[in-house]
């Protein structure tokens, strides 16, 4: 039996081979193409806010949409509702989607945030895209209420 060592060196093998696999970063908010793709092909998402003590709150379904490279949430119930209150106390949570569970951060964005950016009317048609014209939440998701609490995701 060969070792370790001596089989990177055996002149069968190929050595490119047995470099690992790194998934490519997507720009420079963090994220991987394929959690990206797994979190737009999801619509929804889990997120476990934490309180001030560190422990995980409940999970919360929330909607999610991608613009350009990054991921936003917004709170249906405005800036008084639990789940955005909960991100308040510590921006780092818990974010599941499909098969992806991992730590993530959360940004102020947006007008609200003082960003001049247009980002709102942009994450206004995504979630129109998303999840439909006509909804009665996307109706709530895209008020001014709401949009004053857009947030960027990113990896924690």
């Amino acid at each position: 039996m060969s070792t370790a060592a001596e089989t990177a060196d055996s002149p069968h093998i190929d050595r490119e081979s047995l470099k690992p696999v790194v998934p490519s970063v997507t720009a420079s908010n963090g994220w991987r193409a394929d959690e990206l793709s797994t979190i737009d092909g999801c619509g929804e998402v889990d997120i476990a806010t934490r309180r001030s003590d560190g422990t995980l709150r409940a999970a919360r379904i929330v909607w999610i949409v991608r613009h350009d490279n990054a991921v936003y949430v917004r709170s249906v119930n405005g800036t008084t509702a639990a789940s955005y209150r909960g991100v308040q106390t510590c921006h780092e949570d818990e974010l599941s989607a499909g098969r992806l569970h991992t730590g993530v951060g959360f940004v102020e964005s947006g007008s609200h945030a003082g960003e001049d950016s247009g980002l709102d009317d942009p994450l206004d048609a995504a979630c129109r895209g998303e999840y439909g014209h006509s909804s009665g939440g996307v109706a709530r998701i895209t008020a001014d209420v709401t949009r004053a609490t857009t947030l960027r995701v990113g990896p924690a």
